[in-house]
């Protein structure tokens, strides 16, 4: 409970995309009849102190949605939006529910199962371009990977889904597992790139990709679970014209001992949105 300009409200701790009673990326998520002033919300965030806190308020027929990290507002959060979809349909029901962030209108989907709660985003427009060369040389020196460390079927790029992303497959899981930075240096590196995350990803098999996700901009080292650089990783895909079949799944967070699975659904029609979907249990 917290006491704000508005009045008191309650704060919900969720983990979307769980692995039944296990892992998932742990979210704030705050339902009140009107967004706090915003100093408020970054304050109440840093308190609560997960990698994002949704906080959503009703506007007529839709919600108004605002994510904040624990040091800076961000314009999406995929995971912050699936526990979101899941605490409102604990609250008022199974169904669809829209959604007016920042810069863009998108849906969630909120169910209770038998099995729990699930929910499924559809995210924001699409876009990717190849990394330029200043941003590569900075991501390699800072994590200490070289040229030949990267899979060169999947070049890095720039990915966009409502938050922008820099997206780099390794070549091999091990190179994946070993993942190290300075947290101090890619915020900064992050900051004056204007990225949300580093997406650091390795494809198992077409529809199959390990990740680990450096949220340093957020001043978060790691993310278990990160559903809109999920959103950006499947629209690049179909960019690049991938093998994916439809569909992708994405284990996160296993480097962590924080199992995370997500699966987001790609649509051929270029930029369109993506689809992600998981779990999410009540912490």
């Amino acid at each position: 409970m917290y006491e704000t300009s508005v009045g008191e409200i309650v704060e919900e701790r969720l983990a979307a995309f769980c692995e039944g009673d296990a892992g998932g990326n742990p979210a704030g998520v705050v339902i009140c009849n009107e967004l706090p002033d915003p100093a408020e919300m970054q304050a109440i965030a840093k308190e609560v102190g997960y990698s994002e806190t949704a906080f959503a308020a009703p506007i007529g027929q839709d919600w108004r949605v605002r994510y904040f990290a624990p040091e800076i507002e961000v314009p999406f959060c995929g995971h912050a939006t699936i526990a979101l979809g899941a605490a409102l349909a604990m609250q008022h029901g199974d169904g669809s529910f829209r959604l007016r962030l920042n810069d863009s209108l998108i849906t969630v989907e909120g169910r209770r199962t038998d099995a729990g709660l699930t929910a499924t985003l559809h995210s924001p427009p699409t876009r990717s371009e190849p990394a330029g060369t200043p941003m590569l040389a900075e991501m390699l020196q800072l994590f200490n990977y070289r040229h030949e460390h990267l899979d060169p079927s999947l070049p890095p790029a720039v990915a966009e889904a409502g938050a922008r992303h820099l997206i780099v497959a390794l070549a091999n899981r091990a190179l994946l597992a070993a993942m190290s930075y300075d947290l101090s240096a890619g915020r900064e590196m992050m900051l004056a790139n204007g990225l949300a995350t580093i997406s650091l990803i390795h494809a198992a098999r077409p529809s199959l990709f390990h990740s680990r996700n450096a949220f340093a901009a957020g001043g978060v080292y790691e993310d278990p679970a990160t559903g809109a650089a999920a959103a950006a990783l499947a629209g690049y895909l179909r960019d690049r014209s991938w093998p994916h079949n439809g569909s992708i799944v994405i284990r996160q967070g296993e480097d962590m001992g924080v199992p995370s699975r997500l699966y987001a659904e790609i649509s051929p029609e270029p930029g369109a949105s993506i689809r992600v979907s998981g779990s999410v249990r009540v912490m």
